[in-house]
């Protein structure tokens, strides 16, 4: 079961084994939707404030997200803190 205002395990899984061909333009709109408010969701609430199963989900899913997209791994404010000078 997930954390309260997230989306549920069965239905990531779901949509996962589920190939985009077999699925309408819409409910891969509201995917993509209901994806981002999940990642949204996941960067605001602490990691020491989910459930544990909700945690190491988060984790695995910010280190698929690291791989997918070749981030260095540092949070937003950090990113932007280095952009203007103020991390160091």
């Amino acid at each position: 079961m997930a954390d309260a205002g997230r989306k549920d395990f069965s239905t990531k899984a779901k949509e996962g084994i589920t190939p985009d061909s077999s699925k309408s333009t819409q409910e891969k709109l509201k995917e993509t939707a209901t994806d981002t408010g999940d990642r949204v969701a996941r960067g605001v609430q602490p990691d020491e404030d989910k459930s544990a199963g909700q945690g190491l989900f988060d984790k695995g899913q910010r280190t698929s997200d690291r791989e997918a997209h070749g981030s260095s791994g540092g949070s937003v404010l950090d990113k932007a803190k280095d952009a203007v000078g103020l991390n160091k």
